[in-house]
């Protein structure tokens, strides 16, 4: 299995990444946390190409897209954890078969980004309650109409928590740690017809 790190971005923002960038550094707790669970887990986490969503031109997406390519041939499956921008990239690329997971923190979903996430995709979505950047109620809402939909689906909310997820941090990492582990654990699991 891999787990794919996807970072927050900017509206509009077509200057290269650097590492340095808080929404890379706040991801990399993340990274790590779950590199610790090692048992044939990787993970990796991805830097776009450009800082921002940019449009139509929805810059991450691409960059996200050819790492799936990159995996294809090894058939991994493919369990995605977005935080805002990251969120709406992952629920874009959803649709890729070898994604079966989904995990969005605070996610940035304008455009009704919940519905596209496919009724295989198990997905949990955490936001603060406090999040004054992307609306914890409209996660809430697509969570419910995925869930109608079929998805399997949970929505969290972190009392009191906003965007950059600094109010118990070690909630929202236990809680990546904790949905990585549940899928490693269902994808070993022996198919019982």
């Amino acid at each position: 299995m891999t787990v794919l790190v996807l970072p927050g971005g900017k509206v509009t923002d077509r200057r290269r990444t650097r590492p340095w960038q808080v929404a890379d550094l706040r991801m990399w707790a993340f990274t790590w946390a779950l590199r610790r669970l090692g048992s044939g887990i990787d993970v990796r986490q991805v830097r776009y190409r450009r800082r921002g969503w940019n449009g139509d031109d929805r810059s991450p997406v691409h960059d996200v897209r050819g790492v799936l390519d990159e995996l294809r041939p090894s058939g991994t499956p493919v369990v995605l954890i977005g935080h805002s921008m990251g969120g709406r990239v992952a629920a874009v690329v959803a649709d890729d078969p070898q994604v079966v997971a989904l995990l969005a923190l605070a996610p940035w979903w304008p455009d009704g980004e919940g519905a596209r996430i496919p009724t295989a995709t198990r997905m949990v979505v955490v936001h603060g309650t406090a999040d004054r950047w992307t609306d914890p109620l409209a996660s809430r809402m697509q969570t419910e109409l995925a869930a109608a939909r079929g998805v399997p689906v949970h929505w969290i909310g972190v009392a009191g928590a906003g965007h950059a997820m600094l109010r118990h941090p070690w909630r929202w990492r236990r809680i990546a740690v904790d949905f990585v582990r549940d899928q490693s654990h269902q994808l070993s699991a022996p198919n019982v017809s």
